[in-house]
């Protein structure tokens, strides 16, 4: 220490706390060195033993003679010679020599540490000894100072040794060590500048656990401030961020970094952030985990509440459409336009406007298997209706030709077989579906990662899209025969409008399949719900709109004489 203290004081560093060992925070020589004012370390338990002051001082020459160590130190301190010499340059020793007045720490007892460890270790050696000798009675004690002790009688006695020596106690544990116990010293600059070693506390390992360090005066820190030095170079990280070296310094120096997304720290200067578990989010701070909300199309939100009033609605528009109708049955409107087909279409259209309501709230194993197939099933019995009603159309013209029997082979049973038969097959289809691999409900995880989203999983995709495809297949045919039978002549004809509601079905069901794929988590019910709505009322609307404004506020446009006139 002594050499790198020399080499340091060449060139001052910058200010640092010393921390000292044993081995030489008490050394006087260094204290010398002021950029290390402030130094703290632990030093062996100081005493003073008691008579060694006086007897060091009242050795005589002879005596000191005697003693080749006390001999170099009196021929050193006082410059001259016990025996004889030839060096011309140092005087004999002649006896006036006062060790009395000499300011040495030869004399300075009172500052003794390691000197009072071999006090000790003598005592406890010497009662070792005496253990190995003496057999102690409660009244006497018989010693054989003759007997010859082995070193392992004396090495057995000094594991049980317990005395107190000069105020201080001495005894082994179990591993042959003493109790440890050392002084706590701090180098401070005393008011003339002078750096001076000042006991400051302690540490006991006597003592109960918590209390065996003590600190029971101020200390001097670097520099000789008052101030606590910190220890490190960057402020404690907080909870929900994490400490990031900083390249090329000391690891003291780190930046605290924002725990990523979904990681969390939950302690001060966390080295790491720890992913929340897969249904768990972190807290806006990122320093606690909490589950993540759930989310779908519930009632309790406006938009889910908008597409439930939109589809009562077009229910009850349905089902009053259907009452006008039956009050109307006998009109020529009503009957020219095959009123058991449009019953059966309103019906249809009713469950197709109730099925939109199958897709809000939370899916369950039901709810998952009901809404696609009730949706697949009937808006294919309404679309059947219409393909129905178009062939009527179309046969119907046909049979106004000379010689022809069209309507003999296409009249009522056969248009119940046809709605029967396409039907069936989407029946069939959904049935299948089910069988093979149904929707069911999941927990999706992937698509936001901070909420849960409950819907339904497909199943089988093919199941899925073979009932939209059947759809839309049924509806491309129909479209194609209303294209077909649009400019027959007839007034009744009501294949222009037929042409405009699936027109206005396959727009939005080709619109709905890249909505449904690019929309995320409750927006893709919605979208589905949407489509099912606005192909609802496109039907509805354009079908029987036209009719039901003849029959309530044009009742002189709904007679024979006027449908059959040809324009």
């Amino acid at each position: 220490m002594k050499v790198l203290l020399e080499e340091l004081n060449q060139q001052p560093p910058p200010p640092r706390q010393w921390i000292g060992s044993e081995g030489w925070i008490t050394d006087p020589l260094l204290m010398s060195f002021s950029f290390c004012t402030g130094a703290i370390g632990v030093a062996i338990q100081q005493s003073v033993i008691p008579g060694l002051r006086n007897f060091l001082l009242d050795l005589s020459p002879s005596e000191v003679a005697a003693s080749s160590v006390l001999t170099e130190f009196w021929e050193d301190t006082f410059n001259c010679s016990l025996t004889k010499t030839a060096d011309l340059n140092k005087r004999e020793c002649d006896g006036t020599e006062d060790i009395r007045a000499l300011k040495s720490p030869y004399t300075e007892t009172s500052q003794l540490r390691v000197t009072n460890m071999v006090y000790k270790a003598v005592y406890a050696i010497a009662h070792a000894i005496h253990n190995a000798v003496c057999q102690e009675t409660n009244t006497t004690s018989q010693c054989d100072k003759h007997m010859n002790l082995e070193p392992k009688q004396v090495f057995t006695e000094l594991k049980k040794v317990n005395f107190s020596q000069n105020g201080y106690h001495v005894s082994f544990d179990g591993n042959g060590d003493p109790m440890a116990f050392y002084d706590l010293v701090n180098w401070q600059k005393s008011d003339n500048g002078v750096t001076e070693l000042v006991k400051v506390g302690y540490y006991d390992a006597s003592l109960t656990k918590g209390q065996e360090f003590r600190v029971n005066r101020n200390l001097t820190w670097l520099e000789g401030g008052k101030q606590v030095p910190v220890s490190v170079c960057s402020k404690s990280c907080p909870p929900g961020t994490r400490k990031a070296l900083q390249n090329g310094k000391p690891i003291c120096c780190y930046d605290c970094l924002p725990c990523p997304e979904g990681e969390i720290s939950n302690k001060t200067d966390s080295p790491d952030c720890l992913p929340c578990p897969r249904e768990f989010w972190p807290n806006a701070e990122n320093n606690a985990c909490f589950p993540k909300p759930v989310e779908f199309l519930s009632y309790e939100e406006i938009l889910a509440t908008i597409l439930a009033a939109f589809s009562v609605s077009g229910a009850c528009l349905a089902i009053i459409t259907a009452v006008v109708f039956f009050r109307h049955r006998t009109t020529p409107i009503v009957r020219a336009n095959n009123s058991e087909l449009s019953f059966l279409l309103l019906f249809s259209l009713t469950l197709c406007f109730l099925c939109s309501l199958t897709f809000i709230e939370a899916p369950s194993d039901w709810s998952c298997m009901l809404r696609h197939t009730a949706f697949g099933i009937t808006f294919v019995l309404c679309i059947s209706c219409i393909l129905g009603k178009t062939l009527v159309v179309l046969m119907a013209f046909k049979a106004t030709l000379p010689g022809s029997n069209a309507m003999k082979w296409f009249g009522p049973p056969q248009q119940r077989m046809t709605v029967l038969f396409f039907t069936v097959i989407q029946v069939i289809i959904c049935t299948v579906w089910l069988v093979v691999s149904p929707p069911f409900p999941i927990k999706n995880l992937t698509t936001y990662k901070e909420k849960i989203i409950l819907e339904c999983a497909l199943g089988s995709a093919v199941g899925f899209w073979a009932v939209l495809g059947y759809i839309g297949l049924l509806a491309d045919f129909c479209f194609v025969l209303a294209v077909l039978a649009r400019k027959l002549p007839d007034n009744f004809n009501e294949a222009k409008m037929i042409t405009f509601s699936m027109l206005i079905f396959c727009t939005v069901w080709i619109t709905f399949i890249p909505a449904y794929i690019s929309s995320p988590g409750k927006f893709t019910v919605a979208v589905e719900i949407f489509a099912i709505l606005a192909s609802s009322f496109g039907l509805i609307l354009f079908i029987f709109a036209p009719k039901v404004f003849i029959i309530l506020f044009q009742p002189e446009k709904n007679t024979k004489k006027y449908l059959m006139n040809k324009n």
